[in-house]
């Protein structure tokens, strides 16, 4: 349902990590290397050259370590379904701290689905959710204070992105949780008042496909709602990832894929040990 009410602003928190980071460590860590390594004949000190090759390369080392988690996190979903995007993005959340240490959720719109997790990237709860009836990944400007009436089907929208999030109440004083606030658009339990739209029998059904109905706000089970988000919100703000249906999940959140990034990490890890050996046996 179209939340018109607001109760306060909500501060919006934008942290990019950027997926070339990993690429750039790569790089910047073989020019390090090789700056520190040098070439021989272009040293005036031949016969001390080993040494100060080991205690370069070491120092390249241990400027770069810090920056590396030793034992990239995953998000264990399981038992539940989840598709590729949610994974990853689940995963790049809890690698990069990205929630910031609050409890956090991920829409799929794709999928129609709805995960909740802790503070600490634990699984809390999934259900079946029903989104906007329009399919795209950006509000229309000042639809927020628009009327239901007036707001095209083409317009009735889920978007997406990070958006840091809290409970709130609509005009009727049942308990919602905000997540565009601007656009007003909030995850709340079903609404029922119109029986002609089968919200109800509509999030039972196992396709995705019969889940665009609403005006843009995400309705999840009341159970769910009340259990699962509720109890995770409560006293404490927290982010909810839109994930895209329109564009690709890292370029809206500038995430990484962290199974490229412990590749990467593990490549890079190699090259210093190759280059100690070879000045080891020079």
């Amino acid at each position: 349902m179209h939340c018109i009410m607001r109760s306060r602003s909500l501060l919006s928190i934008t942290a990019v990590i950027s997926k070339g980071f990993s690429l750039a460590l790569a790089a910047g860590f073989s020019s390090q290397l090789a700056f520190a390594v040098g070439e021989p004949a272009q040293r005036s000190d031949q016969n001390n050259s080993l040494p100060a090759h080991k205690d370069a390369v070491a120092s390249a080392i241990s400027k770069l370590e810090p920056a590396m988690a030793p034992h990239p996190r995953r998000v264990n979903f399981e038992r539940e379904h989840a598709s590729q995007d949610a994974r990853q993005v689940a995963d790049w959340i809890v690698d990069s701290g990205d929630n910031r240490g609050m409890p956090f959720v991920i829409v799929d719109k794709v999928d129609a689905k709805v995960f909740v997790f802790n503070a600490a990237g634990r699984l809390s709860g999934a259900a079946s959710a029903l989104l906007g009836l329009g399919q795209g990944d950006d509000s229309v400007p000042g639809i927020g204070t628009r009327k239901l009436s007036s707001i095209l089907p083409s317009e009735r929208t889920t978007p997406a992105g990070r958006f840091v999030s809290a409970l709130g109440h609509n005009v009727h004083g049942g308990e919602i949780l905000w997540v565009d606030y601007d656009a007003a658009i909030s995850l709340h339990p079903v609404i029922t008042t119109n029986p002609k739209e089968r919200r109800a029998e509509r999030l039972e059904t196992p396709s995705p496909l019969d889940n665009r109905i609403s005006y843009g706000c995400i309705n999840v089970p009341a159970k769910f709602f009340k259990d699962v988000v509720s109890t995770a919100f409560k006293r404490t703000n927290g982010i909810v990832y839109v994930l895209p249906e329109t564009r690709s999940a890292q370029k809206v959140f500038a995430s990484y894929d962290v199974d490229e990034r412990e590749r990467l990490q593990a490549e890079s890890k190699h090259l210093p040990a190759q280059i100690l050996s070879q000045i080891g046996n020079r």
